[in-house]
């Protein structure tokens, strides 16, 4: 047999390296051995929709954000970039019982990620806690408003650049300050 008609050997040059490990299109870490994924804001609810038409994880039992302002270096993959702020979904399925974590990152400068609410409804109250304390806006939700602070409410505070401190506590029976 001649060299060009011989088979490659796996791990020959000729073949690509094997590249980072990858779930319903994103990138995978593991975490107290529950397996994280990374989807990009693009691919976040395609991601979910994936898991959950073809996996079975039919329950997001949690949606919640992030703001590593003060932490900007954290555990990702290579291939991800780190932002301010982080998305965090939690996808459950029951048959057989799996758990998994989607990671989303969502830049300061325009936080805003698709929402999951026309996969999972039950998420809806969910992401308006996060556009409510963090900011964080989520395209396609059916009702985007506070749910925890005053519509009049200004700023968001569970952000780490969050003024504390600046409205006076009042007790009943209190002795008025001076």
């Amino acid at each position: 047999m001649a060299d060009a008609e011989a088979p490659e050997e796996a791990g020959s040059p000729n073949e690509p390296a094997p590249g980072p490990e990858r779930h319903a299109g994103a990138l995978v870490t593991w975490s107290h051995g529950q397996e994280v994924l990374h989807p990009t804001r693009e691919t976040y609810v395609e991601t979910a929709r994936v898991l959950k038409e073809d996996e079975g994880f039919g329950m997001c039992s949690d949606v919640t954000a992030v703001d590593y302002l003060q932490r900007p270096l954290r555990d990702l993959p290579p291939d991800v970039t780190p932002e301010r702020f982080e998305v965090v979904a939690n996808l459950l399925a029951m048959d057989p019982p799996r758990r998994i974590r989607l990671r989303v990152q969502v830049a300061e400068a325009d936080p805003c990620v698709d929402s999951l609410w026309h996969l999972y409804p039950g998420v809806e109250a969910a992401e308006r806690e996060v556009f409510d304390l963090f900011g964080v806006r989520f395209d396609g939700h059916p009702d985007l408003t506070r749910i925890l602070m005053p519509e009049d409410w200004e700023g968001h505070p569970l952000r780490k650049d969050y003024a504390i401190g600046r409205i006076p506590v009042q007790f009943k029976a209190a002795p008025p300050t001076r």
